[in-house]
């Protein structure tokens, strides 16, 4: 068979020509889509009378047993006929003669690849906020364990103050809330409908695009039809969305590598998220926490690969758009891939609590409360700084610890110093007092948690509502 547009062509291509310019290895994961948009299209043409109604019924009943064959894989797909499209059409003429021919009446491909990436995000946004969601749900459940589990907290990966735990747990919580709600934003451009825009300046033919629209469960259409073929705006918000999601994920993953370390044994993973060394009998290395870690410049790649794509193309399609949809694809797989491994790899990380709790009897995290102690009594701040940070001087010289000093060693630093300073610099006590709205302290924190498992429910019953 000739090529399907090959009428003012007088040589056919070689095929590795074929290949090279063929999208059908990748694209063919848009069957699904390409099929459900042409129903809506076809329909559309049967309504309108540019298709009797004989004919838009012969070839939707030719789409339905595509859509059979294909779900029990018994379509083939061939880089001769280059993309999902034309391999679909090629079936449908096929299947049931050459009035398969008359679906592609008022559209191009240009219009129809646009669109069977519109549905495509639609769904995959939607599951990869469901897999958020779930995450969420594993880390404030893992937090409300550990409201009273408290371990350094750091700044410049330099031991700062006391925490809690789920303190810790719930900042990741709040990060996430905040990706979910950029991917839910991202739909109000996705459930857009480019369909019907045809190659670029829409078509003679009376067709009617909010009635595809509709069909296809979008909000609206695009109102310009050289926008319409050329905008991939949609998805590179969503690698954009995506990618910062991901440094998210890739932040927890350097944590929870740390914290695995012998250095730190602050928590332990299930032995489903490691893996050991070939050489090094001992080993149980964190390999799942890694690999998110490292997909992350996978996902910011594909972002900056379409960015480049994009940044000098002309109105309206051109060829180098076919560059849009591996990376997509590709960043879809692996955001919901990263999203399911890790709340697994969450709900079953044990938390070595004791060696946090050590961890800041050993350090000087608590010098920030005799300052506030020594404030309390009345020392301006900047002086009562100076003055704890001459006695943490002094148990560095002496290889002790704030809590290891005599209140004879405290007095003669200030004569603010009582005995209830002991309580004031206990880390337990330290977290304890720290109230303010959003803190670590540890009614703070249960009321953090009690947010948060709201916002969970509430978005639960606002998409039962909307689903039905």
């Amino acid at each position: 068979m000739t090529k399907l547009w090959g009428g003012r062509f007088q040589k056919t291509p070689e095929e590795w020509v074929d290949e090279f310019g063929a999208s059908i290895g990748f694209d063919q994961q848009l069957a699904e889509e390409d099929i459900k948009g042409s129903l809506a299209h076809v329909q559309m043409l049967g309504k309108t009378g540019i298709l009797t109604q004989n004919e838009a019924e012969l070839i939707k009943n030719g789409l339905h047993t595509l859509q059979n064959k294909m779900k029990n894989g018994e379509l083939s797909f061939s880089a001769r006929y280059e993309d999902i499209h034309l391999n679909l059409e090629k079936h449908l003429i096929d299947e049931i003669g050459p009035v398969g021919g008359k679906l592609h009446t008022g559209r191009s491909r240009n219009d129809q690849v646009a669109t069977d990436m519109h549905l495509y995000l639609n769904d995959h946004v939607q599951i990869i906020t469901t897999k958020i969601e779930a995450l969420q749900q594993v880390l404030v459940q893992k937090a409300e364990e550990h409201v009273y589990t408290i371990l350094p907290g750091y700044t410049h990966l330099q031991r700062a103050q006391p925490i809690s735990f789920a303190h810790h747990l719930l900042a990741y919580f709040w990060m996430l809330e905040r990706d979910k709600e950029r991917f839910r934003d991202s739909l109000k451009r996705i459930r857009l409908s480019p369909l019907g825009a045809g190659a670029l300046a829409g078509t003679t033919f009376p067709i009617d695009r909010a009635y595809t629209a509709e069909i296809l469960g979008f909000d609206g259409i695009y109102e310009n039809s050289l926008d319409a073929v050329s905008d991939r705006d949609f998805i590179l918000e969503f690698l954009n969305n995506s990618s910062i999601m991901m440094m998210h994920l890739s932040r927890l993953c350097e944590e929870i590598i740390l914290w695995c370390s012998q250095e730190f044994q602050f928590v332990e993973l299930d032995d489903t998220y490691a893996t050991g060394s070939s050489m090094m009998p001992q080993k149980k290395n964190p390999d799942m926490a890694e690999l998110i870690r490292g997909k992350t410049g996978r996902v910011y790649g594909n972002l900056f690969s379409l960015l480049t794509v994009m940044k000098g193309l002309p109105l309206a399609y051109n060829k180098d758009l076919q560059e849009d949809k591996e990376g997509m694809f590709d960043t879809v797989k692996t955001v919901e891939g990263s999203l399911e491994i890790f709340a697994g790899m969450i709900d079953t990380m044990t938390v070595k609590k004791e060696n946090m709790g050590l961890a800041v009897q050993k350090d000087f995290s608590n010098a920030t409360e005799l300052a506030d102690y020594l404030a309390k009594k009345g020392m301006p701040f900047r002086e009562a700084h100076e003055v704890t940070g001459r006695l943490v001087y002094q148990c560095i010289q002496r290889g002790c610890y704030l809590k290891d000093l005599s209140l004879e060693d405290y007095l003669e630093a200030s004569g603010l110093f009582s005995e209830d300073l002991y309580d004031a610099i206990d880390p337990y006590e330290a977290v304890a007092k720290r109230m303010s709205a959003g803190g670590t302290g540890f009614e703070a924190v249960k009321a953090a948690l009690e947010k948060a498992y709201s916002k969970l429910q509430k978005e639960n019953v606002t998409l039962q509502a909307n689903a039905t």
